[in-house]
């Protein structure tokens, strides 16, 4: 996208945010104790917001850990190419104790040296590149790992949620939020 460009979605502030966005951002403001840059471009659309937000909710109930959940979070936005979510989804990972060796090594394609982790890792990066056809032996590597075969459809939905952000942020780039600067 070039300098010249408009936004498609511009970052908003208050009566500039529509009205069915309103209350969900008050939600975002508690959650993260600031409103993110790229949830304030979700803000022109209420349905991308709301869209965004309970789809986050459902990935977080689900059977994989807080761990896995953010390395999910964090492969695709490798894949996907988004600084953005690059960058944030490295300060929470690091803010649950992921080894800084593992998101490195997420975010340079190498391999990790825990398995299980390693075939989750795969399965995600498969499935963003090849847009949902993946290999035989990826998959059987995956449940060999000792996942299972419903976990998969959590790694859909993480993979679903990066599509969002991450495409919103290449629609209207966003600046890197200060809570994700250090790694950015």
């Amino acid at each position: 996208m070039s300098s010249s460009t408009a936004l498609i979605f511009p970052r908003l502030h208050g009566d500039q945010v529509p009205i069915g966005s309103r209350r969900l951002l008050e939600k975002v403001q508690k959650g993260f104790g600031f409103i993110p840059n790229l949830y304030a471009a979700f803000s022109n659309s209420p349905i991308l917001l709301e869209g965004y937000i309970g789809l986050d909710a459902a990935f977080g109930r689900g059977t994989l850990s807080p761990a896995e959940r953010q390395l999910v979070l964090l492969t695709a936005s490798v894949v996907n190419e988004c600084a953005y979510c690059v960058a944030a989804h490295s300060t929470a990972a690091k803010g649950i104790k992921i080894p800084a060796t593992v998101v490195a090594a997420v975010r340079t394609g190498e391999l990790l040296a825990d398995a299980k982790l390693n075939a989750l890792v795969n399965l995600t990066r498969e499935l963003v590149l090849g847009r949902g056809h993946i290999a035989t032996a990826t998959i059987q590597s995956f449940l060999d790992a000792g996942y299972l075969s419903d976990q998969i459809g959590e790694v859909l939905v993480g993979v679903a949620l990066k599509t969002i952000s991450n495409y919103t942020h290449h629609l209207s780039p966003v600046e890197i939020d200060s809570a994700f600067q250090a790694e950015a």
